[in-house]
């Protein structure tokens, strides 16, 4: 483990000293590898059984229909994690349903989930650790329900309008970034580019966004009755 790199700060290693981390990688039999942009770190239908940890480097959760369109389920940065979901499941392997691209070059670490809930391990730490995971695993869950919430909108607008409101908030101001282009935007929707382009042409023209590339501001409170005109 001493070929490992500096890891990001991760929600898995909260309230664990960094002079602990190699004894706890060790325990857990971590491994990393190095992937180049477009590498498969996860494929839909393999079975999971490990927990990874992306070191470096950005990549997609990503939904492939038989059709083949695509929905990206997720945005993963340093220090994020994937297949844990799955690899936590009581059972057999489970398959996942999902694959994992990545964005450009990076790192990952991986380590088997069965290390993790190992109820004989001596490492002090262990219980921290757990507990780590089981917040990462209830935070999945509310974020997939905040998507589920996008999508029950009954238009593109009113999608686009629900993940911009709250993406305001989360940063805390009408002033706001966010991971996705316009198609990558379209794909976490489940939306037509092309519907989507003209539902933000027609927020820009009413005064209620403005826009540029992945930057975005709230021009106007979104209130039931409809956008308030205003400026910015």
């Amino acid at each position: 483990m001493h070929h490992l790199p500096k890891l990001p700060p991760s929600p898995l290693f909260s309230g664990i000293e960094a002079g602990e981390l190699p004894q706890l990688l060790s325990c857990l039999g971590a491994r990393w590898n190095k992937f180049s942009k477009g590498a498969v770190l996860l494929d839909a239908g393999e079975p999971v059984s490990q927990v990874a940890v992306l070191v470096a480097g950005r990549a997609q959760v990503l939904r492939e229909e038989y059709s083949g369109e695509r929905t990206i389920l997720a945005e993963l940065g340093p220090g994020d994690l994937f297949g844990e979901v799955f690899a936590c499941a009581p059972g057999p392997a489970q398959l996942s349903p999902v694959a994992v691209l990545a964005c450009g070059e990076g790192a990952v670490l991986r380590f088997d989930a069965a290390r993790l809930f190992s109820v004989d391990s001596p490492c002090s730490f262990h219980p921290q650790l757990v507990g780590n995971m089981m917040g990462i695993l209830a935070e999945k869950n509310i974020l997939l329900n905040r998507k589920i919430g996008h999508l029950s909108k009954r238009t593109t607008r009113e999608k686009l309008l629900s993940y911009l409101s709250e993406q305001a908030a989360l940063q805390g101001s009408e002033h706001f970034s966010i991971p996705f282009d316009q198609q990558q935007l379209a794909d976490y929707l489940c939306v037509e580019r092309s519907g989507l382009s003209v539902a933000l042409n027609r927020l820009r023209r009413e005064g209620v966004i403005r826009y540029r590339k992945n930057r975005f501001s709230l021009c106007t409170p979104l209130e039931e009755g409809g956008p308030e005109k205003g400026g910015c």
